[in-house]
Parts: structure tokens; C-alpha cells; sequence
């Protein structure tokens, strides 16, 4: 069992590096509209400022800062020049939002729940009892086995 426990909690986090922007508490996140940013994409080009997408946890508040001198627009927010807008971030979801700042006319959010030691704890849990249950009856069964095959062999 124990080796199980080892083992599990190795692969749990192995698997948690993956996922180390969700574990941390709900903040305020900015996203900036640079000035030019209108033109850029009247002309097919991306801001490489935004991204195409951003993850966040559940409780995050996303606000869109427009320091262009357009309007810009990003799902239910409409964005009007050198002003700012929020958006609540309050269940797990992804989005697909259209928007006004990328050429593709596209923004997406992801929304994660919150990675906690609690999750952590039972991610290890729920891998190693499994697999320490495995190991220890395999550990049971090869002796036996190998007795019978012992067995056979000197008769």
C-alpha cells in the first residue's frame, strides 16, 4: 500500500505542474486594450499584447481597460475609449465570446475551478488506494503462483 501511495502521489503531481495557473485564489485579472489596437485589426493584424484566450478560476473578475480610441466590445461588455469594463467569472465554463479587438472576431475564457490543497489531497487519494489495492494483491498472487510453478517443475 504504501508504494501505491508513493506512487499516487507522484502521479497526482505530475499532473498538477499542468495545472498550476488554476491553483490560486480568485483575483482581479486586467486585460488591456492598447491604443492602435482598432487599426491593427482593420488591417488583419493581431495586438500581440491580447491573447487569444485566457484561463481563469471560478470568483475571478475579469476588467477590460480601453486605452484605444475606439469602442470596443467583448460579449456582454461594451468597452467605450480611454474606459474600463468588468465581468464577473462566477462557474465553471468556457466561453466563446465575440470581440472587437482580435481579427478573428473571437475571445475565449476558460473557467476553471480553483485548484485547492483539498483537491490536491484527494487527487492523491483517489490514485495511490487503486493502485496501492493493485500492487499489494499482485504482490499476493505472483508468490503463489510461483509456488505452483515450483511445484510442477520438481515433479
Amino acid at each position: 500500500m504504501l508504494i501505491g501511495l508513493v506512487m499516487g502521489a507522484i502521479i497526482s503531481e505530475v499532473s498538477f505542474i499542468f495545472l498550476r495557473e488554476t491553483a490560486r485564489p480568485p483575483e482581479v485579472i486586467e486585460l488591456v486594450i492598447p491604443r492602435g489596437t482598432a487599426e491593427r485589426v482593420a488591417n488583419g493584424e493581431t495586438q500581440p499584447a491580447i491573447p487569444d484566450s485566457m484561463t481563469f478560476v471560478v470568483g475571478d473578475t475579469l476588467v477590460v481597460k480601453n486605452e484605444d480610441t475606439a469602442d470596443h466590445e467583448l460579449g456582454p461588455l461594451w468597452i467605450p475609449a480611454g474606459s474600463s469594463a468588468s465581468l464577473s467569472l462566477d462557474a465553471v465554463q468556457s466561453y466563446a465570446y465575440t470581440c472587437s479587438f482580435r481579427p478573428s472576431k473571437y475571445f475565449g475564457l476558460d473557467v476553471r475551478e480553483a485548484l485547492t490543497f483539498g483537491t490536491r489531497v484527494s487527487g492523491v487519494l483517489y490514485t495511490s488506494l487503486p493502485l496501492g489495492g493493485l500492487i499489494a494483491l499482485y504482490s499476493l498472487i505472483l508468490p503463489v503462483k510461483r509456488a505452483a510453478e515450483t511445484k510442477k517443475e520438481t515433479l
